[in-house]
């Protein structure tokens, strides 16, 4: 098949091209320049730069004629803040820029589009109550992101999205999204404090191996939960610490989760006072980092034919490179914003 993967450069688009690739698929990508130095990239994947944010529909169609699937890699995350109200900014990247992309594709016959998406949509729809999307605007805009996505979907071009925790793997060149936590671990002195929880998690490898699947079995429409490994953030944190060369002896003292959220106020106050606002309204959501946001392999990656994979070892990657970039022994970084 002739698949077309926006964000192609990026750390889930290279990996997806590899895998597919591999699988016996042409690929050709589009993404901002510049090309990360020192990102393995495949060298059979075509790659054309442009915005696809910005692009007219008539230049976006010559991209999509012949094409059977398409990839959307890209989008922004929710660590990003924005100018408030920050919900009109994930609009812009996360649904305005892929609905342009959906409608070219339906017009030109393409046959599957599939999505990078986030957990946190399944968790809005799991549990209604919370209002997840009342309080955090860049969990509105996935959940906005599906429905307009699988809107699209018929007999004629099916959609699917894969729901991603968090995801470890890097890319060189490519600054990480972790980045931020171990600067926060450095500046904590001699023990990590901690609320209790934890999260699903793949490595970049599995998200590959996810998409592909998806791309070759999935009918219809249909969202999927995707995680593989779960942690409660201690053993986690004890993986971190290894890679950070700290002692055995440094411990994860757990804090209750009203401490984060008085942080997240004083944090929410500063954000006021500049214009901008978070994708994630810190005070709501410490109760959310204290819940094991889990999600079963069977539940998803299992049924598209994701394998085990080293998670300590890409956990450790994300690490190292995080340090290099913090101590500046890595330079010419591309920050990681999901292009």
């Amino acid at each position: 098949m002739k698949v077309f993967i926006v964000g192609g450069t990026g750390l889930l688009g290279s990996e997806a091209a590899r895998e597919l690739i591999k699988r016996g698929h042409e690929v050709t990508s589009i993404s901002l320049p510049p090309i990360p130095v020192g990102a393995n990239l495949p060298k059979e994947m075509k790659i054309e730069f442009g915005n696809y944010v910005d692009m007219p529909l008539e230049e976006l169609e010559k991209h999509l004629i012949g094409v059977d699937w398409v990839v959307f890699a890209a989008g922004v995350d929710e660590r990003i803040e924005a100018p408030a109200p920050s919900y009109d900014f994930f609009k812009k990247y996360n649904i305005d820029g892929l609905e342009k992309i959906m409608k070219v594709a339906k017009r030109v016959g393409v046959k599957h589009v599939n999505i990078c998406g986030s957990y946190f949509s399944h968790f809005a729809k799991k549990w209604p109550k919370e209002k997840l999307t009342k309080y955090h605007p860049y969990i509105r805009s996935r959940i906005d992101q599906e429905i307009i996505a699988l809107s699209y979907a018929d007999e004629k071009m099916s959609i699917s999205i894969l729901e991603l925790p968090y995801i470890f793997g890097v890319q060189e060149g490519r600054k990480p999204v972790w980045v931020f936590l171990i600067e926060i671990i450095k500046a904590m002195k001699r023990n990590t404090y901690y609320p209790k929880g934890g999260t699903s998690m793949v490595s970049v490898k599995q998200v590959a191996e996810g998409i592909a699947g998806a791309l070759e079995n999935i009918k219809g429409g249909v969202s999927i939960p995707f995680g593989y490994y779960n942690m409660e953030w201690k053993e986690f944190l004890g993986i971190v610490h290894k890679y950070m060369g700290y002692p055995k002896k440094r411990r994860v003292i757990t804090i209750p989760s009203f401490l984060l959220a008085l942080r997240g106020f004083k944090m929410r106050k500063e954000d006021k006072k500049k214009g901008i606002e978070s994708g994630l309204n810190i005070v709501r959501f410490a109760k959310m980092m204290a819940t094991n946001l889990f999600i079963d392999p069977s539940e998803g990656a299992l049924s598209l034919g994701v394998k085990e994979d080293d998670i300590e070892k890409a956990i450790g990657d994300s690490v190292k490179l995080s340090l290099d970039i913090i101590n500046k022994s890595s330079s010419n970084i591309i920050d990681m914003k999901g292009e």
